[in-house]
């Protein structure tokens, strides 16, 4: 009876605990290249359902105070326009659904509109915020004489994110930076447990092309020069159990003693039970 105990034992201990190496982030050393690779250069392209933050400024407020969205923000005593995100400190947990941002920003509608004071409705599906930018400003020319007296500034009101599975907070986020690392993303949200696959994190992407499925093996160092290591907006990040939860003996190596202890204990007591009767 002890000889199976002890070989189970060394089975558990073999199979069950999760090794620190697959817990440990970006091991390893970088691959030096002579060349310069531009990693996620390509500019986003707006979708359904994000959110622009539009500002528009001049000398003569009270001219282009016509083209400004009225916003709730302003009779709540909050600040408005570029500065919904400002009192974040680039994190999201308490600033997602708050509001901050909603009354202020622009919602991309399900026909790839927003709809601005005097300018109307302008379509910005498919397009970059630079490509909105000069559409704006082609706009307020039509209304404008003094075309060198204005400013636009027209940038995504953070970059909005899901993160799902093994994960200390999971849920929807907004980190209030122009560009996130799926680091970053972890980072903000309690990182991954004990039983999540650092090895292969999965992230889910929507396009106007289709749905995209891409993973990313975090224990590496050279994951940044993936081309997924920055997010987009609207990104889904699952993180995967890993095996040791499905069999369900312990992470470390106390926990899978003491659940090991548990069964024999189990085992012989009920051995003896049934002997004595």
């Amino acid at each position: 009876m002890k000889k199976y105990f002890l070989l189970l034992l060394s089975i558990s201990f073999l199979f069950s605990c999760v090794p620190s190496k697959d817990l440990i982030y970006l091991q390893g050393k970088p691959i030096q290249k002579k060349e310069i690779k531009r990693i996620n250069d390509i500019p986003y392209k707006l979708q359904v359902d994000d959110m622009l933050n539009i500002d528009i400024k001049s000398s003569d407020e009270e001219m282009v105070s016509i083209f400004k969205k009225q916003t709730m923000g302003n009779y709540s005593g909050r600040s408005s326009g570029s500065n919904s995100g400002g009192n974040s400190g680039g994190n999201s947990g308490q600033n997602f659904g708050s509001g901050s941002g909603y009354f202020s920003d622009y919602s991309i509608d399900s026909y790839g509109n927003i709809r601005m004071p005097t300018l109307g409705e302008i379509n910005v599906l498919g397009y970059t915020t630079v490509e909105v930018r000069k559409k704006i400003e082609n706009e307020l020319n039509r209304y404008l004489k003094n075309k060198e007296d204005i400013f636009v500034s027209v940038k995504l009101s953070g970059i909005k994110y899901t993160i799902i599975g093994e994960i200390a907070d999971p849920g929807p986020k907004v980190i209030f930076q122009n560009k996130v690392s799926v680091i970053d993303a972890i980072a903000n949200s309690g990182d991954i447990t004990i039983v999540g696959n650092r090895k292969k994190v999965e992230i889910i992407r929507n396009s106007i092309s289709g749905t995209e499925k891409f993973t990313i093996d975090l224990t590496n160092i050279n994951a940044f020069n993936s081309d997924v290591f920055y997010i987009k907006p609207n990104d889904i990040i699952n993180i995967v159990p890993l095996k040791q939860k499905s069999w369900g003996t312990g992470t470390t190596g106390l926990q899978t003693f003491t659940t090991i202890i548990s069964v024999f204990t189990l085992l012989t007591s009920t051995f003896v039970l049934a002997r004595n009767l």
